[in-house]
């Protein structure tokens, strides 16, 4: 008898093609996989996925049971919709996605408001590059995103926010800091850059390339995070959001740098699917984000 944890293990094995991947986002163990895999397999007779020294790949027959599958979820998840629909606000659950920065540091903030509001309604908040946060929305697994820049999938629409700062950062015992720069003042600088894929990352690209410094050294970081104890450590400098590093900021363990020309804006933006229809909850959510002129304190 096939059941819907083995369909869904089926999908999370191909999509991060591998067991231990699959085990990780499933919070399971690696073995638990791969018997419910073999589970599957046995239910259909017929082999789903190639195990493989570069990772898991769906067979043909993998390949159509994981599109059914998805069919599946999706028409559950509808049905959830349909049914909270009677429930208002009263229950149901909201699954939200946001970038590295956006969903690190801006979601919990919004979730923690809509709580308020909304307290017996569960929230989810799933992080990861835009690619993801993408997928996730038209997979249906999260029904809003915050995002940077124009979403690429043409079934996603996005509403603008408002705007935010990015702003270049040093140890605070840099020779750079408490100075007026120009681009010419950050010649032999190393630049500590967002992993490819990142949002940031093409603002940080797109800013060397208007101060002229594309052939600056430069090195590939992971995560808002790891930039900033990367800059800590004295290692180099970098740009990103400004409330990624608003805390390390105002303790004084970093410092902003002024250069002219200043490092660009950009706009937040609410993603969804054009046609989904949303839940009081998520609708609630929606309205909570528009009334938001600014990032919140």
């Amino acid at each position: 008898m096939v059941s819907l944890i083995q369909l869904e293990v089926l999908v999370k094995v191909v999509e991060c093609r591998g067991f231990s991947g699959a085990a990780k986002a499933l919070f399971m163990s690696q073995p638990a996989v791969s018997q419910h895999i073999r589970n599957l397999e046995s239910s259909y007779g017929v082999p789903l996925v190639h195990r493989t020294t570069q990772g898991a790949r769906p067979t043909p027959a993998g390949d159509l049971v994981v599109e059914h599958a998805r069919e599946v979820f999706a028409l559950l998840d509808s049905l959830d919709r349909a049914v909270a629909a009677y429930r208002g606000l009263g229950g149901g659950q909201l699954v939200l996605a946001g970038t590295t920065t956006l969903g690190t540091y801006l979601l919990p903030r919004l979730v923690a408001d809509f709580s308020v509001r909304a307290p017996k309604v569960t929230c989810q908040i799933r992080v990861g590059n835009e690619d993801a946060v993408e997928a996730w929305l038209v997979r249906g697994e999260a029904a809003l995103g915050l995002c940077v820049d124009t979403p690429r999938d043409e079934r996603l629409q996005a509403e603008e926010m408002f705007q935010e700062n990015m702003v270049l950062v040093a140890s605070s015992g840099s020779p750079l800091v408490g100075r007026e720069l120009t681009a010419a003042d950050l010649e032999g600088q190393r630049f500590l850059m967002r992993e490819v894929g990142s949002a940031t990352r093409r603002i940080q690209e797109r800013s060397l390339r208007a101060w002229g410094l594309e052939a600056a050294e430069q090195w590939d970081l992971w995560g808002p995070d790891t930039l900033k104890e990367a800059v800590y450590e004295g290692l180099g400098v970098t740009l990103l959001s400004e409330h990624a590093a608003r805390r390390e900021i105002r303790s004084g363990i970093l410092s902003t740098l002024s250069v002219t020309p200043a490092p660009p804006t950009r706009a937040v933006s609410l993603v969804r699917r054009a046609d989904r229809v949303l839940t009081p909850p998520e609708e609630a959510f929606v309205q909570l984000v528009r009334s938001v002129a600014a990032w919140p304190a």
